[in-house]
């Protein structure tokens, strides 16, 4: 089931990354090459969506919810390689897949609730981004908001030079943000064997339904729709013979090496955020459940002692605008694997940015017109965007698991029965967990 010449997906990024190939090549070299995709897709997990709930889950409960962030990363690892199997074996992404298999009506259905998730993942970045600048600059939030519009300038950038370029960059502000969120837990000096027990699961996760609420929260924060529609694009990046057998067994192994290694250094930084709220906010008055809060409380020499410092609450916020700003990459590449893939209609990237910034900033201005443009209102809108894409991720999910256990779409790459039980079982835990998240945010 193979992909025609004229319907690549992302056909502008599409086989564009030369690899080598050969007995001869190392597997450093290899693993090089293939890499960057897992960047891009680490991202989506490293959104304000989950700085809120980890450093939130921290202050209240210091490292007990580190196993529910591993866990959440193990389950994201497994989706995502699916994603990349699809992607690779048939030529497709997982929209233009599903297209081909459901009715029209369906299709433009689906594309409808992809396109409010791609929304709300923009919305996060917007928000994300205007926080930032409001900490960094004291810019208000409005005018952070309405500059967030000329970000399609650093998409258009990045563009010019290539995939590969915009893997680079993505990669190295992961790094940047994982060294600063380094730094700063070091200088906290947290307990290790504390931070080693909570990677552990205990059954007061279930228990205390406080404790199960963030929990909640945090997995609905990780697994998210663009990131699977995103990585069924991306593997197939990389120019290789799709006709090959061993090259598609090559292609298949090195990305999966390319994402399990970037959603690592993903969990790597939550578990930083996780940590750094459970060392310096735990037992505090505040739940830290803001940015504000966290920038504050940062530089508070009554919360934190001698660790208090401007720098720190610089980089934090630093490292939030770093975030924003590379998330407008990957949920404009996102947002046009949906609209080409259900609906056939191809846009300049350009276009299809200034398309999903302008949609994303209605429902901003209109909710900052009527409660004011408050930072915690603001906050309180990448909840109801979890919500949103809560919504989604189940008809996202299902149907991947769906067509990469069918025989006659993936061949050889056909799921075992094994993967096939686990995918469709995770999936439904997901939905349920997925359900709970959405009657309590709705309960607040």
């Amino acid at each position: 089931m193979g992909n025609s010449e004229n319907n690549k997906s992302l056909d502008e990024i599409n086989q564009s990354v030369t690899v080598p190939t050969g007995y001869d090549v190392s597997f450093v070299q290899k693993f090089l090459a293939y890499s960057g995709p897992g960047a891009l897709v680490a991202v989506g997990y490293m959104d304000p969506g989950n700085w809120l709930t980890s450093l939130s889950g921290g202050s209240q409960y210091r490292y007990d919810l580190i196993s529910v962030l591993l866990m959440s990363i193990l389950v994201a690892m497994f989706m995502q390689t699916l994603a990349i199997n699809l992607g690779v074996v048939t030529q497709l992404d997982l929209a233009q897949a599903i297209a081909r298999v459901v009715p029209k009506p369906v299709r433009y259905g689906l594309w409808l609730l992809n396109e409010v998730a791609m929304m709300a993942t923009d919305l996060t970045g917007v928000v994300g981004t205007s926080i930032a600048l409001k900490l960094l600059f004291g810019l208000p939030i409005l005018y952070g908001i309405l500059l967030t519009i000329f970000d399609v300038l650093i998409v258009l950038l990045f563009l010019r030079f290539g995939i590969r370029r915009i893997e680079f960059v993505v990669f190295t502000s992961i790094m940047v943000v994982g060294v600063i969120f380094g730094i700063e837990v070091i200088r906290a000096d947290p307990n290790v064997a504390s931070i080693l027990s909570g990677a552990i699961p205990t059954a007061d996760l279930l228990q205390n339904h406080q404790k199960l609420i963030i929990s909640l929260g945090i997995m609905g924060a990780t697994i998210m729709p663009h990131n699977i529609y995103l990585h069924s694009s991306l593997a197939q990046s990389r120019r290789y013979d799709y006709h090959d057998p061993v090259q598609v067994k090559e292609a298949l192994r090195f990305g999966k090496w390319d994402s399990n290694v970037h959603l690592f250094a993903a969990f790597i930084i939550n578990a930083l955020l996780l940590v750094l709220g459970g060392t310096l906010f735990f037992n505090s008055s505040n739940d830290f459940s803001t940015f504000q809060d966290v920038f504050d409380g940062l530089k508070n020499a009554n919360l934190v002692g001698s660790l208090a410092s401007p720098v720190m609450s610089f980089l934090f916020a630093f490292a939030l605008l770093l975030t924003g700003l590379i998330s407008s990459i990957t949920s404009t590449l996102s947002g046009q694997i949906v609209m080409e893939g259900y609906l056939h209609i191809r846009l300049p990237l350009w276009q299809r940015r200034l398309l999903t910034r302008f949609v994303t900033l209605i429902p901003i201005l209109i909710v900052g017109y009527m409660v004011g443009f408050d930072e915690k209102v603001f906050e309180n809108m990448i909840v109801y965007a979890q919500i949103s894409l809560s919504i989604a991720l189940p008809l996202t999910l299902f149907p991947m698991v769906a067509i990469t256990s069918n025989k006659r779409i993936m061949g050889d790459h056909v799921n075992s029965k094994l993967t096939m039980v686990v995918g469709y079982l995770l999936t439904t835990i997901i939905t349920v967990l997925n359900l709970q998240l959405i009657l309590s945010a709705l309960s607040i």
